[in-house]
């Protein structure tokens, strides 16, 4: 998968906490399992995991792919590489999915996705800097490897500062978006030193735009600032989590535990939300707010219309000055 990113399905709640299986008691909801199974079901990451394929043999798969890739491209195919390379992109998309539906979600396969992504790209750009090498200028070569390098370096800050504990998503050019350049520049191969040069500035803009996202992090944590983004409003600092009412929930955390539930006691407990300020009260409260937002709107109306009929007759005032009447 694209930076290695497979997930772990549904091993842990957000809050860090493990999940408690289901009892074999537990009602599901109405229709649930035909949903499950309906969207389980579609797609060829489902199919290739109901045939038995799994998620380590497709990333292996793309491996395979890159290198043949890279063969094709340093021999002088370009539109084949073109293709090659749109279906090792999709490869890599396809293993978390075989994973997801697989239920076999785990770190080692994501350690494996992450080193598989490295050695392809190792595999296509360095066919590129073949196929360069025997061309009219030899110089040219150095293109790929450079933007190898600096996508290395772009990985790299991203499993360093995620393993310190900073957040280093997002960038201009990452993976996908260098390998769909990539296939941009081997389509249009009679600018392919131009496209290659423009990935290499944008891949290196990309390395300076995570390394400064990471080291303000960095320089916030040792002034003992708290990390809050700036697109974050200072209000919403301050929300507590929602919190849902639900026997529904009562009644799983009463199982997990062991526990009997009890629904009309749970009734009972709950509180109702009820208003201690009459109905009328509120009401006369809201249409008198509204009143008086209407007579200021009116005010300032009125105001502007006054005005600007004070300022059509101080022009007419002037103008028969001017001419005399």
């Amino acid at each position: 998968m694209i930076d290695g990113r497979r997930r772990r399905a549904g091993s842990e709640s957000p809050d860090g906490s493990t999940r408690q299986p289901e009892g074999e008691g537990a009602p599901p909801p109405l229709g649930a399992e035909s949903k499950r199974e309906g969207r389980q079901g579609r797609g060829p990451g489902p199919f290739l995991a109901r045939h038995g394929v799994t998620a380590d043999q497709v990333t292996l798969a793309g491996l395979v792919l890159a290198a043949v890739t890279g063969a094709v491209i340093a021999l002088g195919h370009l539109w084949i590489g073109v293709a090659l390379v749109t279906a090792g992109g999709l490869m890599d998309t396809l293993d978390g999915s075989v994973a997801k539906a697989a239920g076999s979600s785990s770190r080692r396969g994501a350690f494996l996705d992450s080193v598989a992504d490295r050695v392809a790209d190792g595999f296509m750009f360095g066919g590129l800097a073949w196929y360069l090498a025997e061309g009219r200028t030899p110089a040219f070569a150095l293109l790929p490897f450079a933007i190898l390098a600096v996508g290395n370096v772009i990985s790299y800050e991203r499993a360093k500062a995620e393993l310190l504990g900073w957040e280093a998503k997002g960038g201009l050019m990452e993976r996908a978006e260098r390998l769909i350049m990539l296939g941009v520049a081997l389509a249009f191969n009679i600018v392919l030193i131009p496209l290659l040069s423009v990935l290499l500035a944008l891949c290196v803009f990309t390395a300076l735009q995570r390394f400064v996202k990471i080291w303000r992090q960095a320089t916030a944590e040792l002034r003992g600032e708290p990390l809050v983004s700036r697109r974050q409003p200072a209000a919403l600092s301050n929300w507590r989590p929602a919190k849902v009412e639900s026997r529904w929930i009562e009644w799983r955390q009463a199982r997990a535990a062991g526990q009997s539930f009890d629904r009309a006691a749970a009734r009972r407990a709950r509180p109702r939300r009820r208003d201690t300020v009459p109905l009328s009260t509120r009401l006369r409260a809201v249409l008198a707010s509204e009143r008086v937002g209407a007579s200021q709107r009116t005010a300032r109306v009125s105001s502007r219309h006054r005005q600007r009929r004070s300022d059509k007759a101080a022009s007419a005032l002037s103008r028969r000055l001017g001419s005399g009447r």
